[in-house]
């Protein structure tokens, strides 16, 4: 059993997620609902939030990053969910699944370049590992890189890049050795702008919509072989170690988007009357207000849990698999949990988009879905706790 341990917050960490909180009212939720409506990538808020630091939380400041631990990390990105989804996928990406690999796995000079513009919220990350074919198991990968001097030459197609249609550093996942199948996967950084970057259609997502997503296409994209993250044959290692700090990414977004749909629904069920009597007060609504807030305040204690892990295995070294699974798995369902009996409690004015509940309810699906499905989810945590690889 996985202890959960009761960990105060200290002055730092109220502090920032005060700043994060007051940001997001005052900067985001003013523009919510017209960039979900329009879909475009909110730059200009994204740049903002870079400058107060939460682009690069736990990145050292020499590096463009604000140096707090994983705990802050999760308390801001908990906030800025709560008030738009799509901004909190931009963060968590760039925080999670791509400044978290390349200070882990990188050399000192691919973290002054590939970091720093991304921490100080200058430029924007992405993460590609999924392929049309090619999802959990990626050594079914089809896309290739071959040596060629001191070149890579990468040919291939991916799929659901978050912030692909926008950014200026990736971190990109091709096969080097096919016969090894998962042992054969490496990591490269790619500039952006490099020739033979070919960017695709943004997706017509259903939630999250205005965080950019498209495919991205390389043909004959040469890049310098400096620009490896890691060891040939350790992508797959280093995708994996990255999707760990991605699950605690997701997770906290869920919780943002659970704590929205269901502060909106206790208001609604405390003003909203019917029989002489605000709804709230029939068990039928009441006993929904109850399982909402159990498993919110259930999913807290997970992903703090994990953030903490997280944190510990800086020095320890120890994976945080698990803790990082439970708490995704446990918060995206709760997110969707939270906002369909939201909008239920709601009626008809909730499946309106004059109020930001059916957002909330589009928002929380993707959260089931990305960096591990929840079945994916659900084999990390039975395979651990028997024991199988």
């Amino acid at each position: 059993m996985t202890d959960l341990p009761i960990h105060p917050l200290s002055t730092e960490h109220k502090l920032l997620r005060g700043v994060a909180r007051d940001f997001a009212q005052k900067e985001i939720a003013p523009i919510a609902a017209e960039f979900d409506e329009s879909g475009e990538f909110p730059h200009m808020t994204i740049r903002k939030m870079g400058a107060l630091g939460f682009m690069g939380i736990e990145v050292l400041e020499k590096y463009g990053g604000a140096e707090m631990d994983s705990l802050a990390y999760v308390l801001a990105l908990e906030e800025i969910s709560k008030v738009d989804a799509s901004h909190g996928v931009i963060m968590s990406v760039n925080n999670s699944l791509y400044c978290h690999g390349i200070m882990q796995f990188g050399t000192e000079d691919q973290k002054i370049k590939f970091i720093t513009p991304v921490a100080s919220g200058n430029a924007v990350g992405a993460y590609s590992l999924t392929e049309p074919q090619s999802g959990s198991d990626a050594g079914t990968m089809k896309s290739r890189a071959i040596r060629n001097g001191d070149f890579y030459v990468l040919n291939g197609h991916k799929s659901w890049v978050t912030s692909g249609p926008v950014a200026d550093y990736l971190v990109v996942f091709m096969m080097t050795d096919p016969d090894k199948k998962q042992k054969g996967v490496s990591a490269f950084l790619v500039d952006g702008k490099t020739k033979g970057l070919i960017r695709g259609r943004k997706e017509p997502k259903l939630g999250i919509r205005a965080s950019s997503t498209s495919e991205l296409t390389f043909e004959d994209c040469c890049i310098p072989s400096e620009n490896r993250l890691g060891e040939e044959g350790e992508g797959f290692k280093i995708a994996m170690s990255i999707l760990d700090a991605g699950r605690i990414g997701i997770a906290s977004q869920a919780l943002g988007i659970a704590e929205a749909a269901y502060e909106a629904a206790r208001q609604y069920a405390s003003q909203r009357e019917a029989f002489g009597q605000p709804i709230g007060g029939f068990q039928g609504t009441g006993f929904k207000i109850a399982d909402m807030k159990t498993r919110i305040e259930a999913s807290r204690l997970l992903l703090y849990n994990a953030a903490i892990a997280k944190e510990n295995s800086k020095s320890t070294g120890k994976r945080y698999s698990l803790e990082a699974s439970m708490a995704k798995l446990f918060a995206s369902e709760t997110a969707m949990f939270v906002a369909h009996q939201s909008l239920q409690i709601h009626g008809g004015i909730g499946y309106s988009r004059d109020i930001p509940v059916e957002r909330y309810f589009r928002d929380a699906k993707i959260t089931e879905i990305y960096e591990g499905t929840s079945e994916i989810q659900r084999l990390v945590i039975s395979r651990s706790e028997l024991g199988l690889k």
